[in-house]
């Protein structure tokens, strides 16, 4: 097939750019494949973090040409011509935020006016947003309107497709792991990097910090370990989508400021690894969710995940084999997994576990879930 992807791509940087990337490289295995990426992914004035492009290396070749801009209609109605000259069979799109609904859905429409043959297919990381916005409705409803096809990776994502979209066709796979940060590397380098003690106990929180991430409930459940539990170190890594300052106010409040280490930038690729690696296990304290791409990467590294029972993370993270799961918003419980996970010494069987499960998050299967979405005409 001819593919065409419209989405994040490096150097623009992210979870939506590795997983654009690593797309793009399994389907050139089978199918010509390019992709259009952004050149203006969101106004400064509106994006939340420090900034849209990645500092570090891009983990693997990325080809893509630098074409949409976000907010330019005559840009989406160029776009959408340039695409429908590539005479794709496919057009797959990333979608994860209504506030792309326009330029995604005009730009589709342009590609496929009057070419039955060509279809487009979304993958949907989210249909309902975790922070709603005016609109939101509104702006997915445009954009699925000339889809033909959705991808999702949960039930929760499945389940709110079917509130917005009557009889949809689509395939359900699961999130593939991400292999674009490297090789694991033995816990006690990964820890001389970061300047940590090579033996004690260590969590990791990673990524983009946003409230619905549930940040202030592990600080909360970090406060409230037993005292009989040797000390643990919490790594909060990722770039704050909000007030940084009123996490480490949280923090100094509860005395924690010597066991919770805070990296408030950016990551980048090359170093990705090193967190991992250093950490016994990775904590998502998410108040909601439908998927998570940390899980996949903690999974990459073969690490243990504590999570809460929201969206599809109890889906992805198994209770008792490659995890725990724990309820929402509640720090007492989630302490009580902590506690829990080293006092019955967990780590082993808890990773051998991680380990087996990434087995079943291949790429092959979203794969194979795109071609069979790009030539069934009807029923799912």
């Amino acid at each position: 097939m001819n593919v065409l992807i419209l989405g994040t791509a490096y150097p623009m940087r992210g979870g939506i750019a590795h997983f654009i990337a690593l797309l793009a490289s399994h389907l050139k295995k089978k199918h010509a494949a390019q992709i259009f990426s952004f050149k203006r992914q969101y106004p400064s004035f509106l994006f939340p973090g420090k900034t849209q492009m990645e500092e570090g290396e891009p983990g693997i070749p990325v080809d893509a040409q630098a074409e949409i801009d976000s907010i330019n209609p005559f840009n989406w109605i160029r776009v959408g011509l340039k695409a429908r000259r590539l005479h794709p069979d496919v057009i797959v799109y990333k979608y994860w935020l209504p506030f792309f609904g326009p330029c995604f859905g005009t730009i589709s429409a342009i590609a496929k006016w009057r070419r039955p043959h060509t279809r487009v297919i979304a993958i949907c990381d989210n249909v309902i947003p975790h922070e709603h916005r005016p609109g939101d409705r509104v702006f997915t409803k445009y954009a699925f309107a000339f889809t033909d096809g959705f991808l999702v990776m949960s039930d929760a994502v499945e389940r709110d497709l079917h509130t917005l979209v009557p009889h949809p066709q689509y395939r359900k796979a699961a999130h593939p792991v991400y292999e674009i940060f490297g090789r694991s590397i033995p816990k006690r380098e990964a820890r001389a990097r970061l300047g940590l003690a090579a033996e004690g106990n260590v969590l990791l929180f990673f990524g983009y910090v946003r409230k619905y991430k549930g940040l202030h409930t592990l600080i909360d459940a970090m406060a409230a370990l037993p005292a009989t539990l040797p000390p643990v170190t919490l790594l909060v890594v990722g770039e704050y989508y909000g007030d940084e300052k009123e996490y480490r106010d949280h923090i100094a409040r509860l005395g924690l400021e010597d066991r919770v280490r805070v990296h408030s930038d950016y990551v980048p690729n090359e170093r990705v690894a090193e967190y991992f690696c250093a950490s016994d296990c990775v904590v998502l304290p998410y108040s909601s969710a439908t998927q998570s791409g940390i899980a996949q990467i903690a999974y990459q590294f073969t690490k243990p995940v504590i999570a809460t029972d929201v969206g599809g993370l109890a889906e992805v993270v198994i209770d008792g084999v490659s995890g725990l799961i724990t309820r929402p918003e509640s720090p007492a419980l989630l302490a009580e997994s902590i506690a829990r996970f080293y006092e019955e010494h967990l780590e082993a069987r808890l990773s051998a576990g991680a380990a087996e499960e990434k087995k079943k998050y291949s790429w092959d299967a979203l794969i194979t879930a795109i071609e069979e979405l790009s030539t069934t005409p009807e029923g799912n």
